[in-house]
């Protein structure tokens, strides 16, 4: 596996070694060992799966701490544009977003850290997403940003994506106290 470090301080970018002849693929989409030797140990506690059709949007969710978690997160079908914006107070990234577009066919992970508001937009239908996480969901510590808050800036290559209500009830940036 190749990890490549981001300008975001713990968040990474992974790409498995690939296997591929006529009958298909074969790849390590997580290996403890190799995992513990580039970043910081994590013991997953629960995968979560999500299917999308085509513009969907979600995000941006995170769960403040004592219930935060690591996140490893990959497309099994169809392809998304995955965002996270840095909540953590005293990294020098802070309110800054990181874009990367994760597909089945390029089947690249993203490991996102504790302190990372987390969202995507799916750009297939019936796109498939499989996350890993370090803890639990906790529906008392669930909390979200605004996905179209105009201080982030963030650009997800759709203008009239279809978004849930509670997703549009999210807080803006400037007014969401982070306990990161």
């Amino acid at each position: 596996m190749e990890f490549t470090s981001t300008p975001f301080d713990g968040l990474w970018v992974i790409q498995p070694n690939v296997l591929q002849d006529q009958r298909g693929y074969f790849f390590e989409s997580y290996n403890r060992v190799q995992f513990d030797r580039q970043l910081p140990p994590v013991n997953f506690l629960q995968d979560n799966q999500s299917l999308s059709g085509k513009n969907i949007l979600r995000g941006l969710h995170f769960q403040d701490p004592p219930h935060a978690q690591v996140k490893l997160v990959r497309v099994i079908k169809g392809s998304v544009m995955d965002v996270v914006v840095d909540i953590r107070k005293k990294s020098s990234t802070y309110g800054g977003h990181f874009k990367i577009e994760l597909s089945e066919k390029n089947k690249t992970m993203l490991w996102i850290p504790e302190g990372f508001a987390h969202g995507f937009i799916s750009k297939e239908e019936d796109t498939v997403l499989l996350y890993k996480c370090s803890n639990t969901f906790n529906k008392a510590s669930e909390r979200c940003l605004i996905w179209n808050d105009q201080d982030l800036k963030i650009d997800w290559g759709n203008g009239h994506p279809i978004i849930s209500e509670k997703d549009n009830q999210g807080a803006h940036f400037k007014t969401f106290t982070s306990l990161f």
